[in-house]
């Protein structure tokens, strides 16, 4: 794998490297990326693996191939603390609650001394701080090199250390951000590379959905009033003529918006995430088009300020943006996007997501460079690349694919159950409940059990808690990272959890020896973006079928069944309780993706091979 990326930096071109866990996968393609002579972007999928790689990687390599090099660790914007918004923010301090002006006081004493802005280096700082929006460095609302602040910017800083840098170590959301704020005079972060080298590229089209789609919601609009409501108070403070018109048009545009989202909340489906139309829209695309009129009736009044300030400029533009953004959206006639509502507890959100982002990878990714490696444990379907060359854009590509690294035949068995209904029929639950108790007893916890759903998880949660006599972690009742931490400090734990747990969780040793998946992990059909996919699929000619849903269900299953083994002492027990992969045809297709691993089909047999392994 490393001549192979070697090979590539030097003469230019993609690979697609699949390297399962254990195979040396990142010094694999970090030492020819420090040796290469280039300025390589590296790009992970989790802020995790970002932190591996420059606090215990890079610091290794130092000491071991005694080169010097440099490298520079890049989070997104919103990670960084804006000293121009925080200058700013004082006017509103008052209104903050008594334990949050508390924070507010700790992080104007932090601003003076740090020299990152990384809110991180703030222990205990809430994730879910009400004003960090207020004053963080988001691509939205920053004025560039305009702003006063410029110089000490901490975004500044560390894109300027990262242009002399041989390494910029990001993830796949800033990534993905960066490029698609490219276009902007001041909003990207990431200096030009030519090389670049992708891991966990099989999450790279869901999160290129994320980012390069338009979503309307009243959080995104309070934001900007909040600040236009601030920028007149300091800036046209003694000019009330100018202020007023300002001051008119916002206020008409809150009342405006408090219509639009009342009628969305209202006469748009309650369901969490449901595909919309302008059919679907038409009962708040009356108001919603009226908002967007008026806040692009904003420039008039802006225009008009003598000594206009940047923030009020820039307060010009992200209106414009929001009203443009507003009605593509209300429209819903670009048949490239579909469109549709989520809700998250109280938020609402209109969004618009491409259908297809192969060619904006393509464009905005693979094209700037001379050289991409995208790299991951699961990237083949069927022994072959193709899925992930149409999924992301890629024509001519070298392909390498290693041998795993462990001896699944010694180190596991896959129990299969002999009888288990199929996952649509009523008593499927209460088989899956009774499946795991009986497994969870032969391993004596030591479990991940993962769902496909949270219904699932809740219904066998029910079932289980007085038949199990081992300690039931719950997802939803503490923050994932909490979650982990107890399972990993808890004797024989058994931790229930869904898609979250299905990837980037590594636990070692026998604390983990059994991994339990309840049905396979099939996109939601329902689901607007899956079935905006299978729509296109099939419009096209194609089966989406077996072109698109069985491929991405087979990747998912290979993440959530490698949390078990992660290196070659790791041994324990897999198990698929949905019948389907024995009863289907493209059952077997899933079969053949799965480690080669011994199948049993009786908890008896489970219970001999833990005894042979001392377990």
């Amino acid at each position: 794998m490393a001549v192979a990326i070697a090979e590539v930096f030097e003469s230019d071109g993609v690979l697609l490297v699949e390297a399962g866990t254990g195979t040396g996968k990142t010094l694999a393609y970090l030492v020819p990326a420090i040796l290469s002579g280039h300025r390589v972007l590296l790009s992970t999928g989790t802020k995790q693996l970002q932190d591996q790689i420059y606090n215990k990687d890079l610091p290794t390599l130092r000491d071991v191939l005694q080169v010097r090099f440099t490298a520079t660790y890049m989070k997104g914007r919103g990670n960084y603390l804006c000293l121009h918004r925080l200058d700013a923010f004082h006017a509103g301090e008052e209104l903050l609650s008594p334990v949050d002006r508390g924070h507010f006081a700790s992080i104007e004493e932090w601003a003076e001394q740090t020299s990152t802005g990384d809110r991180t280096e703030i222990e205990d700082l809430p994730d879910d701080l009400p004003f960090w929006g207020d004053i963080s460095a988001t691509s939205e609302n920053c004025i560039g090199t305009e702003c006063p602040q410029y110089d000490a910017c901490f975004v500044t800083q560390m894109r300027r250390q990262a242009a002399e840098s041989d390494l910029v170590i990001v993830n796949h959301h800033l990534l993905c951000a960066d490029a698609a704020v490219r276009q902007s005079d001041y909003g990207e972060v990431i200096p030009a590379c030519h090389y670049a080298v992708i891991d966990e590229a099989h999450q790279l089209e869901d999160v290129a959905t994320q980012y390069f789609g338009v979503s309307i919601s009243p959080r995104r609009f309070e934001r900007l009033t909040r600040d236009a409501h601030r920028y007149i108070d300091r800036d046209l403070e003694h000019t009330p003529e100018e202020a007023k018109p300002v001051r008119a048009v916002i206020d008409l545009a809150e009342r405006y918006a408090e219509v639009f989202f009342g009628a969305a909340r209202m006469c748009l489906s309650s369901v969490d995430r449901m595909r919309i139309d302008p059919d679907t829209l038409a009962p708040v695309a009356e108001s919603g088009h009226r908002l967007a009129s008026t806040l692009r009736s904003l420039d008039a009044p802006l225009a008009r300020i003598t000594e206009r300030s940047e923030d009020l400029h820039s307060l010009g533009r992200r209106a414009s943006e929001l009203a443009n953004h507003l009605d593509f959206v209300l429209e819903a006639a670009d048949p490239g996007f579909v469109y549709f509502l989520e809700r998250r507890g109280q938020g609402l959100f209109l969004r618009a997501s491409p259908v297809d982002v192969s060619a904006i990878i393509r464009k905005l990714l693979l094209d700037r460079m001379r050289a991409t490696i995208l790299t991951s444990a699961t990237l083949a379907v069927d022994g072959s690349f193709d899925y992930q060359r149409v999924r992301l854009g890629i024509s001519n590509a070298i392909e390498v694919r290693l041998e795993p690294e462990f001896d699944y035949a010694k180190q596991t068995v896959l129990y299969l159950p002999e009888e288990m209904p199929e996952p649509r029929a009523s008593n499927f639950t209460q088989a899956a409940a009774t499946e795991i108790a009986g497994l969870l007893e032969a391993t004596r916890g030591r479990a991940f059990v993962l769902f496909t759903s949270h219904a699932n998880l809740r219904e066998v949660h029910r079932l289980i808690t007085d038949s199990v006599a081992f300690p039931l972690l719950v997802q939803g009742t503490a923050p994932r990272s909490v979650l982990l931490r107890n399972f990993k400090a808890t004797p024989n734990g058994v931790l229930l959890a869904t898609s979250s747990f299905w990837q980037g969780v590594d636990v070692s040793g026998d604390t983990l020896s059994c991994v339990i998946i309840d049905k396979l992990p099939f996109a939601t059909p329902d689901d607007p973006i899956t079935a905006a996919r299978i729509q296109a699929i099939t419009e096209g000619g194609g089966n989406p079928f077996a072109e698109y849903q069985v491929p991405l269900a087979i990747l998912s299953l290979l993440q959530g069944m490698g949390r078990l083994i992660r290196h070659r002492k790791d041994r324990g027990v897999l198990s698929i309780l949905d019948p389907r992969v024995l009863t289907k045809g493209y059952g077997q297709r899933f079969l053949a993706s799965l480690p080669p691993a011994p199948i049993v089909r009786s908890v008896k047999d489970v219970r001999k091979f833990l005894d042979l392994q001392g377990m």
